[in-house]
């Protein structure tokens, strides 16, 4: 009975992992987390904690929204992640005028970013019904 009730629950729930822009999101925080591990030991709880923590927030509120009731819930997440997308564009911004990451990282980076926030801007648009 337990597992028919969870199987239910489940077919509800807007699956994130379908959503492009949560898939590309989720490649920038893996990213974001392989680059700042050489980060200085001294910005272990700055720069390395703030830029894991946009990152990860830009795919979680996702997920998370995709799993609220209605557009306009949905969107309201979508927007945060949105800001965080911006977050993280300053924080390898910053990285990258330290030293601590290499133009070339920060290419990367910034083009993964950029696909995000292009990609979540799209789903915004057309939870709002805009496209």
């Amino acid at each position: 009975m337990q597992s028919r009730r969870w199987d239910a629950y489940r077919c509800r729930v807007m699956p994130y992992e379908r959503f492009h822009a949560w898939q590309a999101c989720d490649e920038l925080v893996l990213a974001v987390y392989r680059v700042t591990r050489s980060f200085p030991v001294n910005e272990r709880y700055g720069l390395t904690a703030q830029s894991r923590r946009a990152a990860f927030s830009t795919a979680a509120n996702i997920a998370e929204g995709s799993a609220k009731r209605g557009k306009p819930e949905f969107c309201r997440f979508l927007n945060i992640s949105i800001g965080s997308l911006a977050e993280v564009a300053y924080a390898i911004r910053l990285a990258r005028k330290l030293e601590y990451i290499t133009d070339d990282q920060w290419r990367e980076l910034d083009a993964l970013r950029n696909r995000a926030s292009r990609l979540t801007w799209k789903l915004y648009d057309s939870m709002r019904g805009e496209r």
